[in-house]
């Protein structure tokens, strides 16, 4: 090294930015986690070991001097050393090293004793090769060519294979062998040491011999910290495991992090404690991290394909489940241009599931959970409900998640039906069934749910009870309900002209509605407008008045339904709504005009699709099945097929 090293060792070196080739090492080191260092020395020994004092990093460096390093080769330092290096694993590497994180991880990280080698770097004349069979390194030299890799002196050793290759130094050394390689002593025990080779390809991982050597890695350096480092997650709730693995990845690069959007959190995990905005500045205030971007959806493709990163980090949890589509296909995007996956061990500490549940909670207290309808509809702009009429059934509307295309589905909302209330409990669809009992069914599905509450009000009763009705559902925490423009006894809208029915004035519901509006304490809460003139065969005219009527009057939303399977007059009806309101959501519920999709739904102006009955319809064949089936067999056994394991309901079922 010439000048470069004239008044100090060689490790002392600058490799740009501050940093010396030995300041790097120990930093990287301590970053990994490694406590205690043994460092052999020789020239400069007091210069040496006073530098390794300034740093004030957060290792214990032990020096041990070699007194006739002049005279002798590494093989005698570790000779000197030898009371400090038994009985433990360690990790040996040479003073003049230069490697980047993913390597150091990497050999940290392995199962057995292993050495750094590269399958794509071609063989140097001065350095070390190592010879190689079946993955196991056989010999290690200067001079070996043949069935060899280029390999660095970048080992880990476990304890057993590190006695047998230190006896061997030890017996070189007493022998008068001293200025040889500790390699020399290794290749005599290889048979007895099992090493094998970790392949670093064309990662950074370098002695530094000559200026020219210095030049190159300063360069390869300067790549490496520039290189993108991409990694996403919700950030909803921060705890000491994403501190931990976000400190690893900014080991490996510039980190630009991806927060999921505010709608990506809610497809397939629950809806965000805090907006997206806000969790971008927190997790931008975080030591390490480069940039933050918002990523949109589940899916890293986009993303990926703009930013081109070098890694992607993640836990390893991902590897199955829900998510194994994503993560699939993320190692397929990488593929495309040469970038890497990096998983680091799940942090699955009771904490972190605690604050997780946490969370849970506070979505489901009133104040959070009211809001949260207009939110949804705001942030996707079509918001799906399916309807649940007990604790279990709130538990499958709240927990059901399809992954499809590498996006997650699930319902946003929960439909308090009053026709499966009453259908429950056995009991007509006229009203039988008293708000107090549908208020203590819409307690028992808040009690296990985090989803918004859309509460099918019927008619509303009399405008001076529907005031009351208001004022409790906002109160309990239920984001809309929903009131038919009908009076008298309540008749199911299906039957439509076959049975009495008689829609309200347009004056007296407008009243009705206001009272309403003039009721509630928040403004989070929503009044919908079912308009029935459809139904009741009154024509499209008159469901466009009274639409323009009840908004006028204060409704947050109208609902129009039909009892056709054709959904043309739906279809008219949005069209000619939005022509004149773009604002104002319309919620349908595709019970006869099923065919329909939510994305058409949205794409003619509708916002909120409601699955009105699906679970109370499907489940009564299904018992009615299981029933017949005892009775047919006199016993249970044939029954079970059809049955889904008491094991796999509990797990529905919180614990508290």
């Amino acid at each position: 090294m010439g000048v470069l090293a004239s008044e100090h060792p060689k490790c002392m070196t600058e490799l740009g930015g501050g940093e010396t080739i030995l300041s790097r090492q120990l930093r990287l080191l301590a970053e990994a986690g490694i406590k205690d260092v043994v460092m052999t020395t020789g020239y400069c020994h007091e210069v040496l070991e006073g530098y390794c004092r300034s740093l004030g990093l957060p290792v214990r460096v032990t020096c041990v001097n070699n007194p006739d390093y002049a005279s002798t080769n590494y093989i005698y330092s570790i000779y000197c050393a030898r009371g400090y290096l038994r009985d433990d694993d360690i990790l040996l590497l040479h003073g003049d090293m230069v490697f980047e994180t993913h390597v150091l991880d990497a050999v940290l990280a392995g199962a057995g004793s292993c050495m750094a080698v590269s399958s794509t770097k071609p063989l140097p004349e001065k350095d070390f090769k190592a010879v190689m069979s079946g993955g196991r390194i056989r010999k290690i030299g200067v001079d070996f060519f043949r069935d060899a890799l280029a390999a660095q002196p970048l080992y880990k050793l476990k304890k057993a294979d590190w006695a047998v290759w230190l006896d061997a130094v030890c017996s070189y050394c007493e022998s008068g062998r001293r200025s040889c390689y500790a390699e020399d002593a290794f290749n005599e025990v290889s048979d007895r040491c099992e090493i094998r080779g970790l392949d670093v390809k064309d990662k950074l991982c370098a002695e530094v011999d000559m200026p020219e050597d210095l030049a190159a890695v300063s360069e390869e350096l300067r790549r490496v910290n520039s290189r993108i480092v991409y990694m996403c997650f919700s950030a909803d709730i921060l705890h000491g495991g994403h501190i931990a693995i976000i400190k690893k990845a900014a080991r490996l690069g510039r980190l630009v992090i991806g927060v999921l959007s505010d709608e990506a959190v809610a497809s397939y995990k629950r809806f965000p404690l805090i907006p997206c905005e806000e969790r971008k500045a927190l997790v931008g205030s975080i030591a390490g991290v480069a940039e933050v971007v918002e990523q949109k959806t589940l899916s890293y493709a986009d993303m990926l394909r703009q930013l081109r990163p070098a890694y992607v980090v993640h836990g390893d949890n991902w590897r199955g489940g829900f998510q194994k589509p994503i993560r699939d296909e993320v190692i397929s995007v990488l593929a495309e241009y040469g970038g890497e996956l990096v998983e680091f061990p799940y942090s699955a500490d009771k904490k972190y599931e605690e604050l997780d549940k946490m969370g849970r909670q506070q979505l489901a207290m009133p104040d959070y959970r009211r809001g949260r309808l207009k939110k949804l509809l705001s942030m996707k702009g079509l918001v799906t409900a399916i309807e649940a009429h007990s604790g279990i059934t709130g538990l499958i509307a709240e927990k059901t998640t399809v992954l499809k295309d590498g996006r997650t589905f699930q319902f946003d909302a929960i439909w308090s039906s009053s026709l499966c209330d009453s259908t429950a409990k056995g009991k007509p669809d006229i009203e039988l069934v008293d708000m107090t009992s549908r208020l203590r069914t819409v307690d028992d599905i808040m009690e296990v749910t985090t989803k918004p509450i859309i509460f099918d009000g019927d008619t509303g009763g009399l405008t001076e009870h529907f005031v009351y009705t208001v004022r409790t559902l906002e109160r309990m925490g239920v984001s809309m309900v929903i009131i038919e423009d009908k009076t008298g006894l309540k008749k199911n809208s299906l039957f439509g002209t076959e049975v009495e029915q008689t829609q309200d004035s347009v004056e007296d519901f407008c009243a009705k509605i206001a009272a309403g509006k003039r009721a509630q304490k928040t403004k989070d809460f929503m009044i919908c407008a079912r308009i029935e003139s459809l139904i009741l065969e009154r024509g499209m005219d008159d469901a466009l008045t009274r639409a323009r009527a009840y908004v006028g009057a204060g409704a947050d939303a109208v609902m129009i339904h039909s009892r056709k399977k054709d959904p043309a007059e739906i279809f008219e009806f949005l069209r000619r709504f939005r022509e004149e309101d773009g604002v104002t959501p319309v919620v349908v519920v595709p019970t006869t005009f099923n065919t329909v999709t939510e994305e058409e739904f949205k794409a003619r102006g509708a916002n909120v699709v409601i699955y009105a009955n699906q679970l109370t319809r499907a489940g009564f064949p299904a018992m009615q099945n299981a029933a017949r089936l005892i009775l047919e067999n006199h016993r249970a056994k044939e029954c079970d097929d059809i049955c889904m394991p008491i094991r796999d309901i509990i797990t529905l079922i919180p614990e508290e």
